[in-house]
This record gives C-alpha cells, sequence and structure tokens, in this order.
C-alpha cells in the first residue's frame, strides 16, 4: 500500500479539506504508485496564503544572513541525501540516474549560491546633488510569493525560486507539479528539518487546473513565479495583470544548434544527442532544431541518426539505460503526434518514429529517440515545442543563413554553435537571438552563478540564476537623508 501524503501549511501536514487524493506514478513502470497526494482546491490554496501572509512581517524582519544560515543548513541536509534524492527523482520522473543526481547537485549548488547573498542583498550608495545629504538604493522582499514549477527539474527548479524569496525575506506557497509530488515533498521536509519557521514555506499540491488557478488568482499573492507551457504562462500574466501583481515567467524553447562546415563533427555529434535527446528531450532548453552546413550535413546526419539509433531506452534506474520515459500518457501521445504532423508536412524519419512497446517497455510511457530530416523553417516540428526526444536537421548553405533560421522561431531561450572560427563564434554571440549561447557544447547545462532564461515568448523578461534573480523576489526603495537642518528642493535649490 502506496504511502500517504499531506500539504505543508503553518508549518503543519495537513490533508486536503476536500478529502480528494491522487496517485504519483513510475513512468517507467505505471503500476508502481509511489504515493497519495491531496488534490488541492482553492479553500487549501487560502488556508497556505493566509499562512504566509501572516507570517510574512516577523519573517522579513528577520536578519537575511539568519535568513540565510537556514537555506545553508537545507544545503547540507541535501548533499547527505543526495543519493536518495536522485532515486526518487528518478522513480518518479523518469529521467535516468545520472542526471537525477545532476538535479539534486543544482539544487544543492543553487541553495549554497544563494544562502551567500544574505551577506549581501547588495544596494547602492550614491553621492547626492544636495550638500549635506546622504543617498542610497536598498532591497526589500516583495511579500508572499508563489511558486509553480514543472516536473522536469523537479528539485533544481523549485530552489531556483523558493531559495532566493526566502533569502529576501518573502514568504512561499509552492505548488508543484502534480507528476513530481514525492520529490516536491521531500525538498520541503528538508527546510522543515533545516529548522524554517512554520508558515514560511507552505507546500500544495494539486491539479493546476484547480490548486495552481487558485494560487494565481488569489488577492494575497504578491508575485507569481511560474515556469511550464506558453499557453498557461500567458494565462497567468493576463490574470496577475488584473489587478497589477508580479508576475516571472520562464516558458518553453525551440532551441537550435548550429554546426557549420568548419565543425568538429565529433565533438558535434555528441553534443547534438544529448541536447536532443538528454532527459528524454524534456527540457526547456533541449536541442530540437539542428542546423547544419551543407558541405558537412551528410556526413553528420549519417553519424547523429547511428548515435541516436544505439541510444538504449529503459527504466532510469539502470545502469545501462540511456532514455527513460517521458513524463505521462498525455505526452506520450503528443510526441507521437507530431510523428504523424511531420509526415503530412513531407519531413522524412530517419529513425525511431513510434512508441517503444518492446519488453519492459510496455510497462512505461517509452518513445523511440526520433530524427526528422529534409525539414523547413516553416513546418510545424521546426517552429513548436515537442519536449520529446525528436530534434528536427535543417540544412543551410552558409553561416548566415544559418542564423536567420535560427532566429525564425517565436522562441529565445538556449543557442549553440560548433565552429573553429573564432570571430564567426563571437558573430553568432551577437546576433543569436536567445537569452543563452553555447560556442562549442550543447544547448543544455546552465550553471547556478548565471543569468537564465530567454527572449519572445520564453519569457517575460526576467531572469532566474545568478544574483540577477534578487530582482525578481525584492522591490528597489531609493533612501534619502537629510541632515543639512534645513528644506532642501532638489532640482529647485539648484
Amino acid at each position: 500500500m502506496a504511502q500517504t501524503y499531506h500539504n505543508f501549511v503553518a508549518g503543519k501536514w495537513v490533508p486536503a479539506r476536500s478529502g480528494k487524493t491522487f496517485e504519483s506514478i513510475n513512468p517507467a513502470r505505471k503500476k508502481e504508485v509511489l504515493g497519495i497526494f491531496p488534490c488541492s482546491e482553492a479553500a487549501d490554496v487560502a488556508q497556505a496564503v493566509q499562512a504566509a501572509r501572516r507570517e510574512f512581517r516577523r519573517w522579513r524582519l528577520t536578519p537575511a544572513p539568519r535568513r540565510a544560515e537556514i537555506m545553508f543548513r537545507a544545503a547540507e541536509i541535501m548533499v547527505s541525501r543526495k543519493e536518495e534524492l536522485a532515486q526518487i527523482m528518478t522513480r518518479e520522473m523518469g529521467k535516468v540516474l545520472k542526471e537525477s543526481r545532476g538535479d539534486v547537485q543544482e539544487g544543492i549548488d543553487m541553495t549554497y549560491f544563494i544562502a551567500g547573498e544574505g551577506r549581501r542583498l547588495y544596494g547602492e550608495t550614491t553621492p547626492s546633488e544636495l550638500p549635506d545629504k546622504f543617498a542610497m538604493s536598498i532591497r526589500v522582499p516583495v511579500g508572499v510569493v508563489a511558486a509553480i514549477t514543472p516536473w522536469n527539474f523537479p528539485l533544481a527548479i523549485p530552489t531556483w525560486k523558493i531559495v532566493p524569496a526566502l533569502v529576501s525575506g518573502n514568504t512561499v506557497v509552492f505548488k508543484p507539479a502534480e507528476d513530481t509530488p514525492l520529490v516536491a515533498t521531500m525538498l520541503v521536509q528538508i527546510f522543515e528539518e533545516a529548522g524554517l519557521p512554520g508558515g514560511v514555506l507552505n507546500l500544495v499540491h494539486g491539479f493546476g487546473e484547480e490548486a495552481g488557478a487558485a494560487l494565481v488568482a488569489h488577492p494575497g499573492v504578491d508575485l507569481v513565479s511560474f515556469t511550464g507551457s506558453c499557453e498557461v504562462g500567458q494565462q497567468v500574466a493576463v490574470r496577475c495583470a488584473q489587478d497589477f501583481r508580479r508576475v516571472s515567467l520562464e516558458m518553453g524553447g525551440k532551441n537550435a544548434i548550429l554546426i557549420m562546415e568548419d565543425a568538429d563533427l565529433d565533438l558535434a555529434v555528441e553534443g547534438a544527442v544529448w541536447g536532443a535527446c538528454g532527459t528524454t528531450g524534456q527540457r526547456c532548453t533541449a536541442a530540437s532544431r539542428l542546423i547544419v552546413h551543407k558541405q558537412v550535413a551528410r556526413e553528420f546526419t549519417e553519424r547523429f541518426v547511428s548515435a541516436v539509433s544505439r541510444l538504449r531506452l529503459g527504466d532510469g534506474m539502470k545502469a545501462e539505460t540511456d532514455v527513460g520515459p517521458v513524463i505521462n500518457e498525455a505526452q506520450l501521445k503528443r510526441v507521437d503526434s507530431y510523428t504523424q504532423i511531420a509526415r503530412q508536412e513531407g519531413a522524412s524519419i530517419l529513425c525511431g518514429g513510434e512508441v517503444a512497446v518492446e519488453g519492459e517497455c510496455a510497462e512505461g510511457f517509452f518513445y523511440k529517440p526520433t530524427v526528422f530530416a529534409q525539414v523547413t523553417p516553416l513546418m510545424r516540428i521546426a517552429r513548436e515545442e515537442i519536449f520529446g526526444p525528436c530534434p528536427a536537421l535543417l540544412p543551410v548553405g552558409s553561416f548566415e543563413e544559418a542564423l536567420e533560421v535560427a532566429n525564425s522561431t517565436s522562441y529565445g531561450l538556449s543557442s549553440a554553435i560548433y565552429t573553429r572560427d573564432v570571430n564567426r563564434a563571437f558573430v553568432a554571440i551577437q546576433e543569436l537571438a536567445a537569452g543563452i549561447t553555447y560556442v562549442n557544447a550543447s544547448t543544455i547545462g546552465a550553471e547556478v552563478h548565471l543569468p537564465f532564461g530567454g527572449i519572445c515568448h520564453t519569457g517575460n523578461g526576467h531572469r532566474e540564476g545568478g544574483k540577477t534573480v534578487l530582482d525578481i523576489f525584492t522591490e528597489w526603495k531609493a533612501v534619502y537623508v537629510d541632515y543639512s537642518g534645513k528644506l532642501q528642493k532638489a532640482q529647485i535649490d539648484r
């Protein structure tokens, strides 16, 4: 019998008021139930927001270094439980174990890094234009933050949001994806063990249409930090705009790798396989478009298809597995539907292109890594995010055409170029319309101390990661101290 878990509100573990529940299952073995979780509704969300609201004043007045010390202790606990967290993640989300370890490590890295900001949270001092007057700017917390996170990085992405929000003095209501509630529960348990006061971090499980929508609409929420699809992100933005509340959106990508005629093809093939099929293609930074110079297109394609065809599908807990399942049945059907769309659009399928039902794959949601060829930039498979191991090959005749094709999408998250020409590399850095650019590396592999985010339909301009994340979770306040003993009228007195 699977264990039953609860929401975490005001420092207590409580069931949903309705008593409704849902199951978390292993996508590699869909009959395996990992836990039973509360199916929260608006009343549960309201309870969590009220708890966060009550605790906000006390928490924001806690000195930032003290807040950060709790985050540091949480990171230490994550280190001690890294393997346990990774194994649960693989069973709940499906990615291969080495990738789950990387996910946990990213959460550890982010927590350590942001804990250091507790002794900084820098503002600025600047000379005043008037005598006997002091001028500076400081950061102040926003208030109650709603952190709504996806299933593909069930520990790393929550730390990107929760840790900087807490260090900055905000309180949080955390709504994780319904596909990965167990990892989210374990993360909150770690913060509880680290000594976080009750009500500072609240956890509400449930589905987006109920719990998520209620959280976004709640007037007690001051900022919504959302990572997910463009469709839902647009709804979040519109709803928050109605109440003039802040919103941070990190959404999709249709990321391109440019393989130029002078590329190291061994390196480019390795990077393309990793970028396209790592995490079963279920990354917003996945390399879903491979833009290849015609001079090397044939050789690259042969090598790439051969490498993709050798990838081993299976349970991510097994050491020999290269590619795990997709997250659920709906996503499996979505990925397969794009193979049908590709055929209808005139693309060819060089490998894969079907649901995997052989052997143990029949027990889960597996899709064979697929390579699309004879693709043009206007095809849907070259424009829409599939979120599966299904890269498209697009041939080009020049570097300039490669840049044009790369920038022909409505997204702008990650990009990469393989070339030995340093001048060309710097032009690509300048011209690629994306928030991230890699040179001679794949489109995945962001580091926590640099900004993460994109342009166009990828987001609304904010950045997670690095110290820039503090700009989301704090407000700037300008402070003037006049010690002249008289009224000075700024520009008028000049």
